[in-house]
């Protein structure tokens, strides 16, 4: 079983993107990514649609492992 966070931490990984770069592209502060990856903070509906676009993946493939 995976989190939100593991997942967004893994999927900037396999893409080769730091947290600085990555949150360039999301309009927002590195630190607001290391909460996103920590679980401290859920990203907005906003921000996961951003993401989603970012990756190029569907929402699917973003909660794969998440068990709710």
């Amino acid at each position: 079983m995976s989190s939100l966070g593991e997942n967004l931490k893994s999927l900037r990984k396999i893409n080769n993107i730091s947290q600085k770069d990555f949150a360039a592209k999301m309009q927002t502060t590195q630190q607001r990514v290391s909460e996103w990856e920590c679980n401290k903070v859920e990203p907005s509906l906003y921000n996961i649609i951003k993401i989603l676009k970012i990756y190029n993946i569907t929402f699917e493939e973003l909660i794969d492992g998440i068990e709710f």
